[in-house]
C-alpha cells in the first residue's frame, strides 16, 4: 500500500475510534482488551499517536519514550484523543518523503513505516472502542488492508527476538486467507526462537488458521477468534497465549 493509502487509514480510523468512544462512555468496559475501560483506551491510542508524531517532526533517530497521559475524563478526554490523531495526520500528510527518523520494523521508509504502523494500531483499537460500545463495526475493514495489517504482524512484529511465539519442538503454523484475489498464505515455522515467516505454502503444516482476511487480520491480533483451525489446535491456542506485542 501506498504511503498516502495509509495516511487515509489513519485519518478515517481515527476518527471511527474517536466516534464509537464518544457513543460508548469513558467508563465502558473494553470486552477485547480485559480490564481496560475506554478512557484507558484512548489514553493509550492518543499517547501512542503523539510519540509516533514526535519522531517524524523533532526528527528523532533513536528510540525515546512517549509522555504522560492527562488527567481528564469524559468529553475532556475524547477532546485530547481528536486533537493528537488530527496532530498526527498531519505531520504524516506534511512530512517529506525522505524525512529521517527512528523506525523499529523494516520499511521503505521511515515514513512509509510509521504511517503503516499507525494504520493498524488506529485501526486494531478502533475495534476495540466499537466492542465497549457494542453493535454492528461501523466501517468493514477492506481485504487489501487487512492483508497488509496481517503481513506486518507475522513478518514485522513476530520476526522479532520479542515474539514470545515459541515452541521446545518445530512446528508450522499456517495463516491462509480463503478471499484474497490470489489466495495469500504465510507458513510461520515456530521453534525455540522467534517465528521465522515465509509467503506461501511452503512447508506442511501441523495446524491452519484460515478465513477472509478481515476477520483473519483482528483474530490474529486476538480480538476475534479464528475463523476456522484445522489440525493441532494447540498452536492456535499458543498464539492466543503468547502472542501479545511489547512496542519498540
Amino acid at each position: 500500500m501506498e504511503i498516502s493509502a495509509h495516511i487515509q487509514v489513519v485519518d478515517e480510523e481515527g476518527q471511527l475510534l474517536a466516534r464509537a468512544a464518544e457513543e460508548a462512555g469513558t467508563d465502558a468496559k473494553v470486552p477485547t482488551c480485559p480490564g481496560w475501560q475506554v478512557r484507558d483506551l484512548l489514553r493509550h491510542t492518543g499517547m501512542v499517536h503523539r510519540w509516533a508524531a514526535a519522531f517524524i517532526t523533532e526528527r528523532r533517530t533513536s528510540y525515546q519514550l512517549g509522555g504522560e497521559a492527562p488527567d481528564i475524563e469524559g468529553d475532556a478526554l475524547i477532546g485530547w484523543f481528536r486533537q493528537g490523531h488530527a496532530a498526527l495526520v498531519e505531520t504524516l500528510t506534511g512530512a517529506p518523503l525522505d524525512v529521517e527518523c527512528w523506525a523499529f520494523l523494516p520499511a521503505p521508509s521511515p515514513l512509509a513505516f510509521w504511517a503503516r504502523r499507525q494504520a493498524h494500531e488506529t485501526t486494531v483499537h478502533r475495534l476495540d472502542a466499537e466492542s465497549a460500545r457494542g453493535g454492528a463495526p461501523f466501517s468493514p475493514i477492506g481485504t487489501a488492508f487487512a492483508l497488509d495489517g496481517i503481513e506486518e504482524l507475522l513478518c514485522g512484529f513476530h520476526a522479532r527476538s520479542r515474539s514470545q511465539v515459541r515452541s521446545d519442538v518445530p512446528r508450522v503454523l499456517r495463516v491462509r486467507a480463503t478471499d484474497a484475489a490470489e489466495e495469500e498464505s504465510w507458513t510461520v515455522r515456530l521453534s525455540e526462537g522467534p517465528p521465522v515467516t515465509e509467503r506461501g505454502s511452503t512447508a506442511p503444516a501441523d495446524c491452519e488458521v484460515s478465513g477472509p482476511a478481515a476477520r483473519l487480520y483482528p483474530a490474529l491480533w486476538n480480538r476475534l477468534p479464528f475463523p476456522e483451525v484445522t489440525g493441532d489446535r494447540s498452536l492456535a491456542a499458543l498464539w492466543r497465549e503468547k502472542s501479545a506485542i511489547v512496542m519498540g
